[in-house]
């Protein structure tokens, strides 16, 4: 019984094999505060204590059903060497013996493995939910291929520790002793020749674990890059056959591919070299006991019936020996992966709600001499808004991406911002709903402090379309609304009217109902464009940012957008970001921004005689226009 229960779980395992991931340097525990309090395999048993509880019980039930299978059979036996009858008898006994197993083990699996994939649903929606509260500035220094290895091969090891490696663990604690006990009042002296490899199957079982657990987790790291590049290239196929790079890229991976054939080789080596040993040592115990039970059999010392029962209890405590081979094994995994999930855990967001969170009063937009930095790609330490820690900043190589930016947005004001590619436009407004956290004191709404909202409300009053609209793999009708799932399919129309996108969508054979594809593939620039605009006018947002996403888009249809937008946002405000000037020609104000400042403000016939950066611009897309007229 024993062999059949630890054959099922081989099968089992089958499936772990070249699995999970370690976090890289360049995406190992992110900065920022973090929570220190670690989860580990007992707790997370702990929370379903009394279903482990039941399922601990069936399996030492089943255990002492196991034991008592070969007393049964040593009864027989020694029946017949004595021309007894009684055979029937055993017969039943053994028949009872073999349902209450049936049933046994099903209750065990019930609980134990049912435990396991509960604690799997939680420890993965779990980590779901946390990611949900990441800032931004986390997933740009998190891969999404480490993430996606988190979620699937990490979160498996440790279901599958809490499950068939608490079995594995387990089983011998109960067998073993009992059976050796058992041994030990039938025949003394053979149980004590028959246990003689045990030590030596300890400190195997003990010297292998370390060494296991080291090699696994350079596994889980060669996986994580397989996994990270695959991402990557499914994501940028396009771009790979632009430029036809297909044998490129394909080589790249058959480099790192072979990475973590080669690492999952030096695991398998030291686990092929593992189990083998642990069975050998089984082995070797009972060819003691055939060796040594078999001349006491021959000498009259040991009835047939007890060197039976012997045999068998070795066979019984050899395969639990075996076992742990395999709970070593799936722990170590377990312990490896949780690891690498509370890393992630423990981290929390940088970008938090105040814990006294103010109301959300009006949509009048501040800014106070603002600086804001990145560092080597990432959001600097914006804690301090003094002019002298700025400096410091800047000497010590942090980018310095805007430098004193004073600017009042009143409330229904249309504003349009304008400047070079890398200018600090977009960075800007991302500082408003605080994707980005600007420094304390420097960043205003309706007279408070962005750091004093609660981030949520702040998020509701905001609505964004960046520059690359992103779209779900659902229906124009889902996507629409994704921000108001309550929204009625009027609204839905009248967001896609506003957005001049209404008539295109009414042309396709499913309407509203038509199919995206995968990030919108099936759509133009433009019409994805448009459709992130309608998402973000189906909110009612009290401020609607605009973040150059009207360039995929016509002069013609441009005009039409704007002129929806300040109809219906005459109370509210919007900023708009642009590189034509067409597209922020009608704003209330205008600023241009040069090198992380402010460097002209105004209306747009004002600024187009300034002879400055917008006046140049101006000029150059007239000529251009011009041009393409001819043409």
């Amino acid at each position: 019984m024993g062999k059949q229960r630890t054959e099922d779980i081989t099968e089992t395992d089958k499936a772990t094999a070249n699995q999970l991931r370690k976090n890289d340097g360049s995406s190992s525990i992110p900065t920022g505060r973090t929570n220190k309090q670690q989860e580990t395999l007992f707790i997370w048993l702990w929370r379903y204590r009394w279903r482990v509880a039941a399922g601990l019980v069936a399996l030492i039930l089943l255990n002492g059903v196991s034991l008592i299978v070969p007393l049964v059979i040593r009864e027989a036996i020694d029946l017949f060497a004595r021309g007894e009858r009684g055979y029937i008898r055993s017969a039943l006994q053994i028949a009872g013996l073999a349902l209450a197993t049936l049933g046994l083990r099903f209750l065990w699996r019930y609980f134990l493995i049912g435990t396991s994939r509960r604690i799997e649903q939680a420890l993965r929606s779990k980590f779901y939910s946390h990611l949900l509260r990441m800032d931004a500035s986390f997933y740009n220094r998190t891969k999404t291929g480490d993430l996606m290895a988190h979620a699937t091969n990490d979160i498996d090891a440790v279901t599958r520790a809490c499950g068939f490696g608490i079995l594995t663990l387990i089983d011998p604690i109960i067998l073993i002793p009992f059976a050796l006990i058992i041994m030990s009042s039938i025949a003394p002296r053979l149980t004590l020749y028959a246990i003689l490899p045990l030590p030596f199957l300890f400190l195997l079982m003990f010297g292998f674990g370390k060494v296991i657990h080291r090699r696994f987790q350079a596994v889980q790291q060669a996986f994580s890059h397989v996994m990270e590049n695959v991402r990557e290239n499914v994501a940028g196929i396009r771009v790979i056959k632009a430029f036809a790079q297909e044998e490129g890229v394909n080589r790249d991976f058959n480099v790192i591919n072979t990475e973590l054939v080669d690492k999952n080789m030096h695991l398998v080596k030291i686990w092929g070299l593992f189990q083998p040993l642990i069975s050998l040592l089984g082995g070797m115990s009972l060819a003691i006991v055939l060796w040594v039970g078999g001349r006491n059999v021959v000498g009259g010392d040991l009835s047939l019936g007890d060197f039976v029962a012997i045999g068998q209890y070795v066979m019984i405590i050899s395969w639990p020996m075996v076992a742990l081979g395999w709970a070593v094994n799936l722990i170590q995994r377990g312990r490896a992966s949780l690891q690498r999930i509370n890393a992630i855990l423990s981290t929390e967001p940088v970008i938090s709600t105040p814990r006294h969170p103010k109301l959300f009063s009006s949509s009048i937009i501040e800014f106070r001499n603002l600086s804001f930095g990145y560092n080597n790609g990432k959001p600097a330490d914006n804690s301090s808004n003094g002019q002298w820690e700025r400096s410091r900043r800047n000497q010590t190589g942090r980018e310095i991406v805007l430098q004193n930016i004073d600017l009042m947005i009143e409330e229904g004001m249309t504003l349009g911002i304008i400047g070079h590619t890398g200018a600090g436009k977009s960075t800007l407004i991302r500082l408003i709903p605080r994707i980005w956290d600007p420094p304390p004191r420097t960043l205003f709404i309706g007279g408070t402090d962005v750091h004093e909202l609660s981030l949520k409300e702040l998020r509701r009053q905001i609505s964004v379309v960046p520059q690359d609209s992103f779209l779900f793999s659902t229906t124009l009708k889902e996507n629409i609304r994704f921000g108001r799932p309550e929204a009625t399919m009027d609204e839905i129309e009248r967001a896609a009217q506003l957005a001049e996108i209404y008539d295109e969508i009414r042309e396709f054979p499913q309407g509203f109902n038509t199919m995206v594809g995968e990030r919108g593939i099936s759509l133009s620039g433009g019409q994805k464009q448009r459709l992130a605009i309608a998402r973000a006018i189906i909110l009612n947002p009290r401020i609607l940012i605009i973040d150059d996403s009207l360039s995929a888009v016509d002069a013609e249809k441009e005009e039409a957008i704007l002129d929806n937008l300040q109809a219906i946002f005459t109370a509210k405000t919007c900023i708009v970001i642009a590189h034509r000037v067409s597209a922020v020609a009608n704003s209330d104000k205008i600023i241009v921004i040069d090198q992380g400042r402010i460097v002209e403000s105004g209306k747009h016939n004002t600024l187009v005689q300034a002879e400055g950066i917008y006046s140049n611009l101006y000029r150059l897309q007239q000529i251009e226009k011009g041009i393409v007229n001819g043409l």
